[in-house]
């Protein structure tokens, strides 16, 4: 019974020994994970958005990473609707799948008027304007900028 009791206490010494291991390599793996985590879960937010715009019919759906031009979000995305109403409809719609899909908005603005309709939701801002409203504000030339635009720019 004796050489029984050593042998337990030397198995928990090397699991608890491998446990502060995992431990000191923790937080550069939860970083990781942590990275892994969230571009999931940017790359599931696009898709809900793409898919929302597609059923609801929007047109000319352009999507911009703004990831370095700003701290506000990280991608825009920029949709035209083809009259005030069906504007209203689809940011409307655009709320529910992501409410429903687990994303919640931060806010939604415009939605009044309908010309211009601005979805917050965090890590994205998508805009649903009536085509004169994108043409006049040019928002694709204010943020579309390409890597070499970029470097140029830094």
């Amino acid at each position: 019974m004796g050489a029984a009791g050593p042998k337990r206490r030397v198995k928990a010494k090397v699991a608890a020994g491998s446990k502060d291991g995992a431990q000191a390599a923790g937080p550069d793996k939860s970083k990781a994970a942590a990275n892994r985590d969230a571009a999931a879960r940017a790359a599931s937010l696009k898709a809900v958005v793409i898919n929302a715009l597609d059923d609801m019919k929007a047109l000319e759906i352009k999507v911009l990473d703004v990831r370095g031009l700003t701290d506000v979000a990280d991608t825009m995305v920029i949709a035209s609707g083809t009259s005030d109403r069906h504007v209203r409809s689809v940011a409307q719609k655009l709320v529910e799948k992501t409410k429903a899909a687990g994303f919640r908005p931060h806010g939604v603005e415009g939605q009044q008027d309908s010309d211009w309709v601005l979805i917050d939701l965090n890590e994205m801002i998508v805009h649903v304007m009536l085509p004169r409203v994108r043409e006049f504000y040019g928002l694709e030339k204010l943020w579309d900028m390409t890597t070499t635009k970029r470097a140029a720019r830094a």
